[in-house]
């Protein structure tokens, strides 16, 4: 299972509440990013060619407690840039976990050795480790030799030392499912508690544009990279119903809202991807984001995008709406052939041929949420 009981329950009890009081619109991830300076120079960062004067600026302490308060959502992934370089992390992961906030800190592992004496293990504490696939993938990825196993040394230590501890995969052009597959198989034999995975999407800054995999090649990559996963045991740290669109199998619109953005500049809008400019605070962001402008069908710059943060909410939404769904899902993984389901609007979908790779392949067999 990708995410423990305890932390179901209190997400879901908090969704419930929501619903009760007859909130359209809530958080259900803080992303956090109190500064943008990073150690690596990855080829599909977003960030890395800011100014120095604007790398070097900081959230302080008490502004991410704040925008934790204010949003109100009760998970918090902490992201960058890379966190570890912020002097205030500890004090602000600690923060967080006391006011009861689930914590996904997000990180290269590079400066994870050096620091992790400063954090200790919690039920609310997961360090989530960056990993784009195998050795040679990753390390293209990030642009520097030697991350890879860097990363897998340090996972080994974080996991004896009692954290919990989960992968973040982006998926990039040129890569097979079959790889992929290794990947999830050597991450299961780490012991670590799941993957959260998806495409990359494709941020105007970007080093590099040409590594992005467009929408249907997604569908595709994950159709057969969840054949592969029958009777494979992976734990995935995502919704079974993420899981299925990802597969083609769900007709999704995102919910920007539900992964609000609180950087060194304000409340991202509309989200974490895309930047159209800043909000003061979380409610305005809500009052004055136009959201009908955005999401697949809408605009040209979500055509492609398929990432967790803009759907994950989308999907945990429709698991509480059709409980039913989210339990086949589950159980029988997401489907791998037939006719995909169409993208909110566009034409008749497509349809992907039958083959022995795809005839029969159930899923992951994993619990996704």
């Amino acid at each position: 299972m990708g995410v423990p009981l305890a932390q179901q329950y209190q997400v879901g009890k908090y969704i419930l509440a929501n619903k009760l009081r007859g909130r359209k619109r809530y958080p259900l991830v803080l992303m956090l990013e109190p500064l943008f300076r990073c150690n690596l120079a990855c080829a599909g960062c977003g960030k890395i060619d800011y100014p120095d004067e604007t790398l070097n600026r900081r959230l302080s302490y008490e502004k991410c407690m704040d925008a934790a308060e204010e949003c109100g959502a009760p998970m918090v992934s902490i992201a960058g840039g890379e966190p570890l370089i912020h002097t205030e992390m500890p004090r602000i992961v600690n923060g967080l976990v006391e006011r009861g906030k689930f914590v996904y800190l997000c990180t290269n592992a590079l400066l994870l050795e050096k620091r992790l004496h400063q954090y200790q293990p919690s039920s609310h504490l997961t360090v989530s480790i960056h990993l784009d696939g195998n050795q040679k993938r990753h390390d293209d990825s990030v642009c520097r030799k030697g991350v890879y196993n860097k990363c897998i040394r340090t996972i080994r230590l974080v996991l004896q030392r009692g954290f919990r501890v989960t992968i973040n995969c982006t998926l990039f052009q040129q890569e097979t499912a079959e790889e992929i597959a290794k990947f999830m198989d050597s991450m299961m034999e780490l012991g670590v508690e799941g993957v959260t995975i998806s495409p990359g999407y494709s941020y105007e800054r970007a080093p590099r544009q040409d590594v992005f995999l467009r929408r249907l090649e997604s569908k595709q990559l994950f159709r057969k990279l969840f054949g592969l996963g029958r009777g494979r045991r992976w734990r995935f740290n995502q919704s079974s119903l993420y899981l299925d669109f990802l597969a083609g199998n769900q007709s999704y619109l995102c919910t920007p809202w539900g992964n609000p953005t609180r950087n060194i500049f304000g409340w991202q809008k509309p989200c974490y991807l895309l930047n159209e400019g800043y909000a003061a605070s979380f409610q305005e962001l809500l009052d004055t984001t136009e959201w009908e402008r955005y999401g697949t069908g809408r605009n040209p710059k979500c055509s492609n995008c398929m990432v967790h943060c803009g759907y994950e909410a989308t999907a945990v939404e429709d698991s509480f709406r059709r409980p039913w769904a989210a339990l086949q899902s589950w159980f029988l993984g997401p489907r791998v052939n037939g006719p995909m389901a169409p993208d909110p609007g566009a034409g008749p979908p497509p349809r992907e041929p039958a083959s022995p790779a795809t005839v029969d392949a159930a899923a992951t067999g994993q619990p996704g949420d």
